[in-house]
């Protein structure tokens, strides 16, 4: 998992943050595809759109994994996660 935030403001000057999940290879050396959450906060920095994402706990973390996972699969993608 990582965090993710925008190297720019959108037209209202702000900064959107998110996750992003990364699902690696059965031996772990490589990626293999990666699922995202929509934008979690909006700050004027950076610094301030990220801070109340990583303030998430894990069981929230989690819960986002979660929600991704199902939209990707209602979506009609393979999502093959552990």
């Amino acid at each position: 998992m990582a965090t993710f935030v925008d190297d720019a403001p959108n037209a209202k000057g702000l900064y959107g943050a998110a996750l992003l999940f990364v699902r690696w290879s059965d031996g772990g050396d490589r990626p293999v595809g990666h699922l995202e959450t929509e934008y979690l906060a909006w700050g004027t920095t950076p610094a301030e759109a990220l801070a109340p994402v990583l303030a998430l706990t894990l069981q929230e973390v989690k819960r986002h994994l979660d929600r991704c996972i199902d939209t990707a699969g209602a979506a009609g993608g393979e999502v093959r996660w552990p």
